[in-house]
This record gives C-alpha cells, sequence and structure tokens, in this order.
C-alpha cells in the first residue's frame, strides 16, 4: 500500500482540494480521507509527503507514433508532401526491430517524464512496440498500422489479426485495436475490409482523417466524397473510432460520426507542417476530443501538455479574443482523453486505477503560481513532474525515471548512426 500523504489534489474537473491522504492499494485509489484521519491497522509500504505537491490524474496522449522518436529531427523545415515522401517514409522502409523497440523506449521515456500516463500508439512493428511497452510499464493502446495500397496488404492484414488475437489479453495495461493508416492510402474496399476485420474481433478502430486542405480535396475529386464520408460508407463509423487530427472536418462530416468517435488533436504539428487552420477550431465544442503529440518527427516532442497549450494560445491569437479556451476547459479536454482508453482513469477517486502525476510547482519555472491548474497549463515542464504512477507502481519517483534510460539513450545513439550509414530505402506507399 502507497500513501500519498496531506496532498493538494487537482481534479480531473480543475477543482483543487487540499489535506488529502490518499491510499493507493492493488493499483487502485483505496480510500481518500483529510489527513491525518486513523485509519487503524493500515501501514502503507510507501508514504510520500504531498503537503508542497499536487496529486492530478496522468495526462494522456491520445495519439502517437512512439517510435518515431529515434527520427526526432530527421526531416525539419520542410513541406508535408516532402516529409512524407522523400524523407520518413523511405527512411522508414528500413527500420529494424531494435530501431523501433529503442525508439519507443525512447518515447515512452519522454511521455512518462512529462507526465503522460497512457497512450494511444499507431505504428508498425507491432512487437517491438508491444515489448518497449511491457518492459517500460506504461498504459498503451496500440494500433498496428495497415497500409491498404501495399503490395503486402492482404498477408498484412492477416498478421495484424493474428497479432491482436496473441496478445489482445497480454496485460491489463495493454489495449488493442485496428490501425488503417488513412483514408488516402486505403484505396477501394481495403477500408472497408479492414473495418469488417475490426467489427469481427469487437474492436475499435485508430486512424488519420483530414489532415491537410490538400486531402480532402483530393479525396473529393478521386472519390466524390470526404474522408470522413470515406470511413462512413466503410461502416467506420458504426465502431469506436480514434480519429488522428481531423483538422478539416467539415459541416456535413458532423452528421456522419457516432458517440464513440474522439478526435486526437495535434495542433504542434500542424504549425510546423503547415497544416492550415481547417474546420475542427470552429466544430471542436460538438466533438468529444482530447489532445495527442503524433510522432516526434512531426511536432519534435511527446510531450501532450505542449499540444493543449498551443491549443489554448492559438485559438485565442486567432480570434483576438483572449478569454477564449480558459485553462480550466483546456484542462477538462485533457482529462477527458482517459475515457478512449477504458481503464477507469482519469478522476482521483476511491475505486478509480491509480494512474497519477505529482506535480512540484515551487519551481523557478512555475513560481508564483495563483491557480495550479493555470501554472501547469501555461508554465509546467518536465521538471515539474516529481512523480509519475501507472496502476500504482511509480514510474517516475522523485523526479528520475525507472527504466534505464542511460542505456536506452546510449543504444539510440547507435541506431541513430547505422539509420544515416544505411540511408533512404523506398517506400511502399506515397503521400
Amino acid at each position: 500500500m502507497i500513501r500519498l500523504h496531506n496532498a493538494n489534489v487537482i481534479a480531473h474537473t480543475g477543482e483543487c482540494l487540499s489535506h488529502r491522504d490518499i491510499y493507493i492499494e492493488g493499483g487502485r485509489i483505496a480510500k481518500i480521507c483529510e489527513s491525518g484521519t486513523p485509519r487503524p491497522g493500515v501501514v502503507p509500504t510507501d508514504t510520500v509527503d504531498c503537503a508542497s505537491y499536487f496529486v492530478s490524474p496522468g495526462l494522456v496522449n491520445l495519439h502517437a507514433h512512439t517510435a518515431m522518436n529515434i527520427f526526432k529531427g530527421i526531416a525539419e523545415d520542410v513541406s508535408a508532401e516532402t516529409w512524407f515522401n522523400d524523407m520518413i517514409w523511405p527512411y522508414e522502409s528500413r527500420m529494424t526491430d531494435r530501431d523501433i523497440y529503442t525508439g519507443t523506449l525512447l518515447g515512452i521515456a519522454e511521455m512518462l517524464n512529462n507526465g503522460v500516463t497512457a497512450v494511444a500508439d499507431h505504428y508498425f512493428g507491432e512487437e517491438q512496440v508491444l515489448r518497449a511497452a511491457k518492459d517500460a510499464g506504461i498504459r498503451m493502446d496500440i494500433a498496428p498500422t495497415v497500409f491498404g495500397m501495399a503490395p503486402d496488404y492482404r498477408d498484412r492484414l492477416a498478421q495484424v489479426g493474428a497479432f491482436i488475437r496473441d496478445h489482445r489479453s497480454d496485460s491489463p495495461r495493454i489495449t488493442l485495436r485496428f490501425g488503417p493508416h488513412s483514408d488516402y492510402t486505403c484505396p477501394g474496399e481495403t477500408l472497408h475490409e479492414i473495418v469488417d476485420a475490426a467489427r469481427r474481433m469487437g474492436l475499435p478502430i485508430h486512424l488519420h482523417l483530414s489532415e491537410t486542405k490538400l486531402q480532402v480535396a483530393q479525396s473529393l475529386e478521386r472519390t466524390g466524397k470526404t474522408p470522413f464520408q470515406r470511413l462512413h460508407d466503410a461502416g467506420g463509423f458504426d465502431l469506436p473510432v480514434l480519429v488522428a487530427h481531423g483538422l478539416w472536418v467539415t459541416e456535413n462530416d458532423l452528421a456522419l460520426i457516432g458517440d464513440d468517435t474522439w478526435f486526437a488533436f495535434c495542433p504542434k504539428t500542424y504549425l510546423r507542417l503547415a497544416a492550415g487552420r481547417g474546420g475542427f477550431f470552429d466544430r471542436s465544442n460538438r466533438l468529444n476530443y482530447s489532445f495527442g503529440t503524433d510522432g516526434a518527427a512531426s511536432s519534435g516532442s511527446v510531450n501532450v501538455l505542449e499540444q493543449a497549450r498551443l491549443f489554448a494560445m492559438l485559438e485565442k491569437f486567432e480570434r483576438n479574443d483572449a478569454t477564449l479556451r480558459p485553462a480550466l476547459e483546456v484542462w477538462q479536454r485533457l482529462m477527458a482523453g482517459h475515457a478512449v482508453f477504458g481503464a477507469g482513469t482519469g478522476k482521483i477517486e476511491e475505486g478509480a486505477t491509480a494512474d497519477l502525476v505529482i506535480w512540484d510547482l515551487q519551481t523557478p519555472d512555475t513560481m508564483a503560481y495563483y491557480h495550479p491548474v493555470s501554472a501547469i497549463l501555461y508554465a509546467a515542464g518536465s521538471a515539474n513532474v516529481r512523480y509519475t504512477m501507472v496502476a500504482g507502481e511509480f514510474l517516475k519517483y522523485d523526479g528520475r525515471l525507472k527504466m534505464d534510460f542511460a542505456g536506452v539513450a546510449r543504444e539510440a545513439m547507435g541506431l541513430q548512426k547505422e539509420l544515416l550509414a544505411r540511408g533512404k530505402g523506398r517506400a511502399k506507399v506515397y503521400y
């Protein structure tokens, strides 16, 4: 049993409470009481004095290509077309299992260091992604990527189905879903076939939709339909869907999505790749959404707090209205993403799964603060995350990651040299 003693609590709503003792046992919050309340016979094995700290639910990253931390900084200051076609996909075509495993560990380390307790990952090399997630202890929803236009598409779809059957019960921290890459890389009937495979296995899907204005225009030109309409016609919205981006969602698209459709908004990627304003801002109040980071090769980091921060400020700047997207609203959207994982996380209440962050706001970055939510949203960084806990297990403790990050970093530096020496291969798909 772990006791967080005399804690200041930040609820998922942003409400703050003081002087609470939080008892954690069996991966869950067993008891919350006024600090100092006697509990005869209860002897914690570990007590963290939280009198000067704040305890909140963990942060969730709703869309990441975690292994792409191995490519952080490899493709800068280029258009989206160049980024995909000339840089990332050619390099990815020559990735090894070691690249994927180590890149995933790098991304997980960055996330845990920044208070992210759960991530929805979308990538290939899923065996290595799964291994890294288990080794590091993070909560992860894994969507193995399927490209419908790839020459080995049918073999790949069967491979993903077998992976899911083999591993869907591996760990309560791991969930699985199908990951069609996008409507534009799953042409013809392939998108429908992937959706059908997910339906037969009772699983949700995670895919990219309407990332850019050009994608929507090309979809309309080729098929007469928007990407959202294509997914609807394939039966995709009959399942729980995690939409990566959806930046250029249209008014007519809103009628197609279901109650179990969630959007992962990644504004730093849109800024860096000049993706435009799109329709998301205007329609977000009618959508289920939280924040993702995309891959570190496009966004430069997998720190989801940074994405929420940019989201809040972009709307203020573009609308010339500083009252828009107040901090509490953005915090609530950060917390809303817990619903996607279905793990009972996201709230500090008895019975909830103990995915938590302990914040130290008495640092040069955040002092002097007047409201902890505003301090976190607008000023906090990894140094403010003192502890990160997943399912009652500390993965960052007193400012230090549990994993051997020095060893991961050494491996990554060696792999970086190998990646550059191998150079680019030939991509199987085209953006």
